[in-house]
């Protein structure tokens, strides 16, 4: 590799993208890279009614043209070789067709590889471009994408799967983690740790409030553990948006809740506020259906807290089949009887997930450098992978 083209995500102070390209660039410079941030214009921050369902839309649209734009002028100015490699943070990108464009006009001195970090698309039955009915058009995109890859780089053998059934052909890495530095997420909170058993009976989820994510299935948890127990927990709803869903049914119950002090909601977090409040906090609990691996894992990990987790689709590898912190999904009474544990004690791997994602930059980076044939999914027996400890 001549010199890597990083192609990131647009930074925003509410989610995890204002802090990615800064833990892949430190990665980049501490492996002696060559690298190029291609950077993007963003959407004046205006307040409207006209938003995405996931995301902003329009900036997120908007900014990744322009990044193609400024690639594109980068390869029309002879600056993008072959022996160069293109990292796009997404697989979806509006803009990309003029890549293949370019690149079947040109000799191929000026053709550079091409990997994409693939993050949620139409193969997740779970995912957004289903209920918004985008899935029609987004396969035929990712069919296009799949005609010029060099390489995918998924964070699981289950969305390996999902993708070889959907039938990509293009080489599938799985680097089994998410981008993230332990070291930045520490000193967000002055690497002061506190004691576990001197944390606040806390419990946090830390996802949006859409259907996906399965709130109702909190919500039920709360109210059975509020029965049993009262409320010797504080049971939290830690957003980093403004308090909504793709399902209105589920919010007269959120506020009800809310009433009857059984939930707590926080708005508007910022990264560094998420952090102290993880860092005063004893369990980040997910019951999700398609985060696959999710940094908020990481993030909580690093920061002392217990997770707990339902041992569904891509968890298990996450956790490395740890049992002590993997519920029976769907099963209130499974979650409770884990609860109890995780609430008292701080687990005999706690630190370990986050330990494994710190180093997924550098598994990325290997690939590119032609090391990384251990990740490469080729035969069908990518599963058997997920049987084995990935750390212990």
């Amino acid at each position: 590799m001549r010199k890597l083209y990083y192609i990131g995500l647009e930074p925003n102070n509410r989610d995890y993208s204002l802090q990615l390209t800064d833990w892949n660039t430190s990665v980049f410079h501490r492996r002696g890279l060559d690298y190029v941030v291609v950077p993007g214009e963003s959407l004046p921050q205006v307040k409207t009614n006209v938003n995405g369902t996931v995301d902003d839309c329009h900036a997120r649209s908007f900014y990744a043209m322009s990044q193609m734009m400024n690639l594109a002028r980068m390869m029309k100015n002879g600056e993008v070789y072959f022996d160069d490699i293109l990292y796009f943070e997404d697989m979806f990108m509006p803009g990309i067709e003029c890549l293949p464009y370019i690149m079947y006009q040109v000799s191929g001195e000026y053709r550079p590889q091409i990997f994409f970090r693939v993050n949620n698309q139409s193969f997740d039955p779970d995912s957004y471009s289903h209920y918004t009915g985008m899935n029609e058009w987004m396969s035929h995109y990712e069919k296009m994408v799949d005609t010029f890859a060099n390489g995918f780089i998924a964070s699981s053998e289950e969305m390996v799967a999902s993708m070889k059934s959907a039938g990509y052909k293009a080489p599938i890495y799985n680097v089994s983690g998410l981008p993230f530095s332990k070291e930045e997420v520490l000193n967000r909170v002055d690497n002061d740790i506190k004691p576990f058993n001197d944390r606040h009976m806390r419990v946090v989820f830390a996802g949006s409030w859409d259907s996906e994510k399965q709130p109702d299935f909190y919500m039920d948890f709360i109210e059975e553990w509020t029965k049993r127990f009262g409320n010797n927990v504080e049971f939290v709803l830690a957003l980093c948006d403004d308090l909504k869903t793709n399902n209105m049914d589920l919010m007269e119950r959120t506020f009800k809740l809310e009433d009857e002090n059984k939930l707590v909601v926080y708005e508007n977090l910022d990264r560094t506020s998420f952090y102290h409040l993880l860092n005063n906090t004893r369990v980040l609990f997910n019951c999700s259906l398609q985060d696959w691996t999710t940094t908020s894992v990481s993030e909580a990990d690093t920061l002392g807290c217990n997770v707990l987790f339902p041992a569904y689709r891509s968890f298990p590898e996450v956790f490395s089949n740890d049992h002590t912190r993997l519920y029976i999904p769907w099963s209130i009474e499974d979650a409770i009887t884990k609860m109890h544990n995780v609430l008292q004690y701080p687990s005999d791997n706690m630190g370990k997930i986050s330990t494994y994602n710190d180093e997924t930059i550098d598994r990325i980076v290997n690939i590119f450098e032609g090391r990384g044939t251990e990740y490469l999914r080729i035969k069908s027996n990518y599963r058997s992978h997920a049987r084995h400890g990935k750390y212990f």
